[in-house]
Formats: structure tokens, C-alpha cells, sequence
């Protein structure tokens, strides 16, 4: 958490300063010597510093409640998606192919929040903004992987509605829970190889400009923008993740659901088209609610220039929103998973009442 009585550009030359006495650079005049030196050769010299110093937020007031906020939209991530969790794995209603990929999901929202929550919280609650390079390309792995694999998660589940409405016949045959594994353990692996290949090349990065991140974690782009050396493989490959990971699910999920519009209009009774309709909302808002956000902030961003506190807050909560409101979404919305939580809590009160009977009897 900044002091608002430092600017952001002191913060700059302290982080600077600290970082330079860790290198170990001696008086002024070599310090000059090396810094010239560096950007005139920055292709023959490399530059790896210990530490990255995560900027946030610039000169705004009482940052610090916005942090507490993230805190407690923490906690009901956790308890949400871990309360879907566990009804799906106690009620065998749910032992479906579907709720595969729904626990899946909510396993996502968990790990990809704690992977950015937390270290946000101690990094600004507790002035602990000096982030080490092995860290910092941690961090910067664990949040894209995570948020990736909710991505394909999303997708698999328009599958599973296609599947479910343009062939029903087919349905049970086509999608299993060793299917719907198959393919989340191979979304796990890609995804792994794609992104240990992006935070990969950052190490052939040479940081000689400055090591002040100004974001609120290790993002990929704020971080190889501090190279002095040719980063364009790197701007390349983050575009090309971009499309492939984010655009193309996107693209596939609409014809899904254009298919799934089709095989509604040929359904004679609304009754059954509006029962058919259902099964769907819960995924359209999941949907809308991950992919609009992420698409409206990186598009603007490449159409024009955006404040940093503006960025920060919508990348922010376009990452930690998401995994807090999936579970919500899925039991209001869901008869299915709404039927489980009763049942399962009448087999509770039953149990309950039994063990207070046996209580009674043995005094």
C-alpha cells in the first residue's frame, strides 16, 4: 500500500535504488558507466534482477479498502465454489458428465483466485511490493494457466449442451465422465506446455530500464514492456495466446449456440423449447459474465491508451468477479443442483435426528 504522501515516481527511484544496492553496484560514476553501457550494447548484455517492484495503484486514497474488498470477495470464492464442490461429490444425482466439467470449473475459480488474491493482499496490505524474478514469473504462470483452463472449461461445457440439444439420442453415448476427463486432463496439459513457453522466452529478457511493474501482479505485458533488448517475440506470442485461447473459444461457443438456436426453432411444442432453453442459461451467463469483460478491456486497450488505475481496476475484477458469481449462477439457476442442496439437507436433519434419538436412549 502506497503512502500518500509519496508519489509514484519516488516510489520508482526508491525501488531502483533498493534494487541497486542488491546488485551490488558500486560508486555513482560506475553506476552511470554501466547503465550507458547497458543501453548502448542491451543485445550483449543481459540484465536479470533479483526482484520486481509491483507498482499499483498511483495516487489514490485509501487504496487499501479496495484491497479489503478483494478480500472478502475472496473468502466467498472460496466457500462458493467450495460448497459446489462438495454437492456435487455427495450427491450422486450429480455424478454426471456435466458436473465433471461444473467441478472442474469451480476448482479453476478457486486456484486461479488464490493464485492472484492472496499475494495481491500481502503485497499492498502488508507492504510487501518487492516481488523476486523466480516469483514474480510464478505468479505470472499460475494466473494465466488457471484463467486459461476456466476458458476451455466454459467451452467444454458448450459442448456438452450442443450434444445435449441438437442430439439427444446420441447424448449418453458421446458424453461420458471418462470423456469429459480425457479431455479436461488435455486442456490441463496444453494449457501447461502453452504457458511454460510464454513465461519460458521472458527469461531471455534482458531488464535494464527499470524494474518497477506498473500493475497490480506480475502481468505478462507490463513486465517484458521493462526489457531493453527485442521483445517482439514475445508481444507476438502473447497475441497469438490471445486469439487462439481467448477469441477462438469465444467464436466456438457462438456457433454452439447458433446450432443450438437452429434445433430450438425446429422443436413443434414451446413448452419443450422453453425447458431446452433453460439448460442453457446458467452457461450463457457464465459466459457473458468471463468473456466480455476480458474481450472489452484487451480491445480498447489496443485501440487506445488507458489510465493505469483504470486498467488496474478493471483487470482487477474481470479476474476475481468470474469465480465469485459461477457459483452463485449455478445454484440459482440450476433445478438440478437446487434439488441436490434439499436433498442433501434432509439426509443431514435425518441423520441429525437419528444420532439425537441414540443420544437420548443411552442416557
Amino acid at each position: 500500500m502506497q503512502s500518500p504522501g509519496i508519489k509514484p515516481m519516488t516510489l520508482a527511484m526508491l525501488a531502483t535504488a533498493k534494487i541497486s544496492i542488491i546488485w551490488g553496484v558500486g560508486d555513482a560514476q560506475n553506476r552511470t558507466s554501466d547503465n550507458l553501457t547497458t543501453a548502448s550494447s542491451a543485445n550483449s548484455t543481459f540484465v536479470r534482477p533479483p526482484a520486481f517492484f509491483i507498482n499499483g495503484f498511483s495516487n489514490i486514497p485509501h487504496a487499501k479498502y479496495y484491497y479489503l474488498f478483494l478480500c472478502l470477495v475472496y473468502t466467498v470464492t472460496v466457500f462458493g465454489n467450495s460448497f459446489i464442490m462438495s454437492t456435487i461429490y455427495l450427491a450422486r444425482r450429480l455424478h454426471t458428465a456435466k458436473y465433471v466439467a461444473v467441478f472442474h470449473l469451480a476448482l479453476c475459480d478457486i486456484c486461479g483466485s488464490s493464485a492472484l488474491i492472496p499475494k495481491l493482499i500481502d503485497m499492498f496490505l502488508f507492504d510487501n511490493q518487492y516481488v523476486s524474478y523466480e516469483s514474480c514469473l510464478a505468479n505470472m504462470f499460475f494466473v494465466l494457466h488457471f484463467m486459461n483452463l476456466q476458458s476451455f472449461t466454459l467451452l467444454i461445457l458448450a459442448y456438452d449442451r450442443v450434444i445435449a440439444i441438437c442430439c439427444p439420442l446420441k447424448y449418453h453415448a458421446i458424453i461420458t465422465k471418462s470423456s469429459i476427463s480425457c479431455i479436461l486432463c488435455a486442456s490441463w496439459i496444453c494449457s501447461f506446455i502453452l504457458f511454460t513457453a510464454l513465461v519460458g522466452l521472458v527469461n531471455r529478457l534482458s531488464f535494464c530500464r527499470s524494474i518497477v511493474v506498473n500493475s497490480y501482479y506480475c502481468e505478462h505485458g507490463p513486465v517484458i514492456s521493462l526489457s531493453c533488448n527485442n521483445n517482439s517475440i514475445n508481444y507476438y506470442l502473447a497475441y497469438l495466446f490471445f486469439g487462439l485461447l481467448i477469441c477462438a473459444p469465444v467464436a466456438l461457443i457462438s456457433i454452439s449456440y447458433l446450432c443450438i438456436a437452429a434445433a430450438l426453432l425446429k422443436i413443434a411444442h414451446g413448452t419443450d423449447r422453453m425447458k431446452a432453453m433453460k439448460t442453457c442459461t446458467s452457461h450463457l451467463a457464465l459466459v457473458a459474465i468471463f468473456y466480455l469483460p476480458i474481450l472489452s478491456v484487451n480491445v480498447k486497450s489496443i485501440s487506445t491508451s488507458i489510465d493505469p488505475n483504470a486498467r488496474i481496476i478493471n483487470n482487477s475484477l474481470t479476474q476475481i468477479i468470474p469465480p465469485m458469481l459461477n457459483p452463485i449462477i449455478y445454484t440459482l439457476k440450476t433445478e438440478e443442483v437446487l434439488q441436490s442442496i434439499k436433498e442433501l439437507y434432509k439426509r443431514n436433519k435425518v441423520a441429525t435426528n437419528a444420532k439425537r434419538k441414540n443420544v437420548m436412549r443411552n442416557t
